[in-house]
């Protein structure tokens, strides 16, 4: 469940469609988030499997849980678990 005070962090890059979705997704709920562009910030995709398991972003990691990515996150809005 993501709730208004969960820590939100999602780990994207400029250009992912995706990312832009699960931010887009994020804002609607009132849920506040983090983005780290792994790009801006020199990240390779094996630094960012190394913290979340996943190569591709976007990554999305709750309360240091990584969910996964934006079909991940639209599967926890279909079955109500994203509260504002």
């Amino acid at each position: 469940m993501i709730k208004s005070d969960s820590k939100v962090l999602i780990y994207s890059t400029s250009w992912c469609g995706p990312c832009s979705n699960a931010k887009r997704l994020l804002k609607e709920k009132g849920i506040m988030y983090v983005e780290i562009d792994i790009e801006e910030k020199g990240m390779s995709r094996g630094d960012l499997f190394n913290i979340t398991g996943g190569r591709t972003v976007p990554q999305i990691v709750v309360d240091g849980e990584t969910i996964g990515g934006y079909d991940n996150l639209t599967d926890l809005d279909s079955n109500g678990l994203l509260i504002s």
